[in-house]
């Protein structure tokens, strides 16, 4: 039986998990604020954030980077903790993006679902590649509410959840940072999945509700577990990268979350993390 700790509670909306500078980060987006949790399980509140979705990844030169969907604009973290802007978004939509990935070459990935969520009507979302400068343009189109990225160790392919279909879908990343050869990788069922990483062994971890799954390129599951209340993102971190980080919350179907029910959780495995972020 697997062996689940949990490492803090009092969230609204617990999302994107990282693993940076030897502490766990992670988003609370309805309470607005990002967080970290350190090796001895303190938290702190790194920064309030006026946005419902925001996600984070760091560029290669360390810099953070943050998506704020309310501005619809890409924004960096300055010395002295606030956030500029580093690209204007609003070209690629008039809905501000969701999810980030960080290539270590410098590619700088983001995705949007392209409709309002929840209530309205759907349609298919995007995959978006951002530049150095700035640029734009979309690299992948007709995804089903595009979610949690994950780029393999070798940085040749870029896994993307869909949460609307269930499926993870992979493609091939080009030297100038396109996609291609779009893939089925595997497919986790009606629940669909979120946020997702990847290990040594070039597996996925990701969820669907409160099954937590590890799956092979082709849709093998080899490892499953039960939460208590829907998993919306994992992280593979800790010193020896073995400690899977998950950040739950219990579902309605609306944002508008009055009560504290996101909790912070974590386990050990036995494959380590690689890959990005």
């Amino acid at each position: 039986m697997t062996e689940i700790t949990q490492l803090m509670d009092g969230i609204l909306l617990g999302e994107c998990p990282r693993w940076h500078d030897n502490k766990l980060w992670f988003a609370d987006w309805v309470g607005q604020k990002l967080y970290t949790i350190d090796a001895e399980g303190r938290s702190t509140v790194e920064a309030e954030v006026a946005s419902l979705p925001f996600s984070f990844d760091w560029l290669p030169d360390g810099r953070m980077l943050l998506v704020h969907a309310a501005d619809n604009e890409l924004q960096f973290r300055q010395p002295d903790g606030s956030f500029a802007r580093f690209a204007d978004l609003s070209g690629l939509s008039e809905r501000g993006c969701n999810e980030i990935t960080v290539h270590p070459q410098g590619h700088i990935y983001v995705n949007n679902v392209d409709f309002e969520f929840p209530g309205g009507e759907f349609r298919p979302g995007f995959i978006a590649l951002v530049g150095p400068d700035g640029t734009s343009r979309k690299v992948a189109e007709g995804l089903a509410f595009p979610n949690g990225m994950a780029i393999l160790a070798d940085g040749r392919t870029l896994v993307c959840a869909e949460s609307f279909n269930g499926n993870l879908t992979a493609f091939d990343i080009g030297e100038d940072g396109s996609l291609s050869n779009r893939r089925l990788w595997g497919n986790v069922g009606q629940y669909g999945n979120d946020g997702i990483r990847a290990d040594a062994e070039g597996a996925i971890w990701t969820s669907t509700g409160p099954t937590v799954l590890r799956i092979r390129d082709g849709g093998e599951i080899v490892e499953k577990f039960e939460l208590d209340r829907m998993c919306f993102a994992v992280m593979l971190g800790g010193p020896d990268g073995r400690t899977l980080y998950m950040v739950a919350n219990e579902w309605t179907g609306s944002v508008d979350v009055s009560k504290p029910t996101g909790r912070v959780f974590s386990t050990r495995v036995a494959v380590p993390h690689a890959g990005y972020p």
